[in-house]
């Protein structure tokens, strides 16, 4: 087993930049010998938006060795012919085949083929900036950690979807998870995407294939368990683009409450108040919805519910047009009934050992 990495004391960070801490280790990363880097890329389906993430991967100003290994999985549209063209394009980056499709299989056909010290993942429609790498680099170098990672910045353009982007920054939508509402650097149960020491990856054996969801979180629990430290650093800022439709919401967060919950299952324990207070919502809000029917001061709890999602989704909002700000509170009642009957519905089927035929 690779012995335990640790973690230095946290810097504080100056508003507005990085710390002086982590541009100082910055410089002196230029000063030597650099690790190599191999970024991993899972691709399903990304015709529109595959270009341009590559092109932001290979634009960072990182001026050590330089990956990119993308694992294609069974597109359906002209996925396979983009990424064709962009390895033809530049040495750096590289093809691998994902006969499955499924994201965690994909992370570990990639991190198999990737000979970089420090691997980063990086989805093919996230939106990175210049520094991303290095920063990262730094922050690692810095703290000593086995995994960094920073916000997961949702961005809409839509009103629907920038609706989504206030939801998903707001403890009211998502709960207090750093990494979606922003906060001081520091120790955290998991982070988005991620850039890890190749040794941490090793030591875990990677990705958990079984998980279809949660793959990040799952994995981030064993690297601390195994004694390794993940840290959050506000330095690092991700694009995300939100769903644009309230179906495709409802989807992803119930598929999140569903994988969330066999991760609890594998995990004992792990489920903590953030991730049980939609299901519990779900079921305190349907009972007391039927107990009103004999009872009706029982109906105040739904009534409380609505009411401050309502008035909760304006007041994040303040800052968006009314349009948004009127579809705010629909978009945070879908993400938490998804979420909680994702949770409530899980399956055993989906335990690990349990077979559950063809994907």
């Amino acid at each position: 087993m690779v012995p335990r990495i640790r973690a230095k004391a946290g810097k504080r960070r100056d508003e507005g930049g990085e710390s002086p801490e982590v541009a100082g280790v910055r410089l002196s990363i230029l000063e030597r010998v650099l690790p190599r880097v191999s970024v991993v890329m899972p691709v399903l389906n990304e015709e529109r938006h595959l270009a341009d993430s590559v092109r932001m991967v290979l634009d960072q100003d990182w001026t050590g060795e330089l990956e990119l290994v993308l694992a294609l999985g069974p597109s359906t549209d002209a996925t396979d012919a983009v990424a064709a063209g962009l390895a033809a394009g530049d040495p750096r980056v590289r093809t691998v085949p994902n006969p499955s499709g499924r994201t965690p299989d994909g992370l570990n056909a990639a991190i198999d083929a990737a000979s970089g010290d420090v691997i980063a993942r990086v989805d093919a429609h996230a939106e990175i900036p210049t520094d991303y790498l290095s920063s990262a680099v730094a922050v690692l170098e810095e703290t000593g950690a086995d995994n960094v990672g920073g916000i997961m910045d949702a961005v809409g353009v839509s009103d629907l979807e920038r609706a989504v982007a206030c939801a998903m920054k707001s403890p009211l939508g998502v709960g207090g998870a750093r990494f979606h509402t922003g906060g001081g650097a520091g120790e955290a149960d998991t982070v988005y995407l991620g850039v890890f020491r190749r040794e941490a990856l090793e030591r875990v054996g990677g990705y958990d294939p079984h998980f279809e969801r949660a793959q990040d979180w799952e994995m981030n629990h064993r690297i601390r368990a195994t004694g390794g430290l993940v840290w959050f650093t506000p330095d690092l800022r991700v694009t995300y683009r939100p769903r644009s439709t309230l179906r495709a919401l409802a989807d992803q967060y119930r598929g999140y409450g569903r994988w969330r919950r066999v991760v609890a299952r594998e995990h004992p324990g792990t489920a903590n108040a953030r991730y049980l207070a939609p299901p519990a919502m779900v079921l305190g809000t349907l009972a007391a919805t039927a107990l009103g029917v004999a009872w009706r001061p029982a109906w105040l709890v739904p009534a409380g519910y609505a009411a401050a999602v309502g008035v909760g989704g304006w007041l994040i909002s303040s800052r968006e047009p009314s349009a948004v700000r009127a579809r705010v509170p629909v978009v945070i009642a879908t993400m938490h009934w998804a979420w909680g009957i994702g949770f409530l519905t899980s399956p055993r089927r989906l335990a690990k050992g349990v077979s559950t035929g063809p994907r």
